[in-house]
């Protein structure tokens, strides 16, 4: 792996900065260099959020991303708001009930039902984990058995179980 820019977006509340603090800490974990940002509007529920990685197995050139490897879109207000920044090789993800008007371009699109599958297994709020599962299953970004003692280690013991069936429910929407 020389780099790869991922970007987790949406709105306040969704658990975006969670996922992605989920990822960076699996991946330092397995010896990468990881630089992580995060932006959201100053309201606690609804507003534009999203965070960043940007991944190396050396020295990281820039550590804001600059060109999205992978972008993670779970709700439409977020939908446009990182066109700029996709290249044909780019990977997008969007939960297709909440992203009614993906981004349009040559990039590889795939649109998933994280919400639908969350509220399946009981709590539509493991959207974001059956997203990072989605996301880590399918592109072979991180060990997954790493992954899972992350969510784990992260996830409040009471919820570890349910994180852990989000994480897998998630690697199976791309099988």
């Amino acid at each position: 792996m020389e780099s790869v820019e991922i970007r987790f977006s949406g709105s306040g509340g969704q658990g975006l900065i969670l996922a992605a603090r989920i990822l960076a800490s699996t991946l330092v974990a397995e010896g990468k260099n990881v630089a992580q940002s995060q932006s959201y509007e100053p309201v606690s529920r609804g507003g534009l959020s999203r965070s960043d990685l940007v991944v190396s197995s050396g020295e990281a050139d820039y550590p804001l991303s600059s060109g999205l490897d992978f972008l993670l879109i779970l709700d439409e207000a977020a939908a446009s708001a990182s066109i700029d920044q996709l290249a044909k090789n780019s990977v997008v993800l969007v939960d297709s009930e909440l992203v009614t008007s993906p981004p349009k371009g040559s990039f590889t699109i795939k649109s998933l039902p994280f919400t639908e599958t969350a509220r399946k297994l009981g709590n539509k709020r493991v959207a974001n984990i059956v997203a990072l599962g989605a996301l880590t299953g399918g592109n072979e970004i991180c060990d997954n058995e790493k992954l899972e003692a992350t969510v784990k280690a992260m996830a409040p013991a009471k919820f570890f179980m349910l994180n852990l069936n989000a994480l897998k429910a998630g690697r199976e929407l791309l099988a």
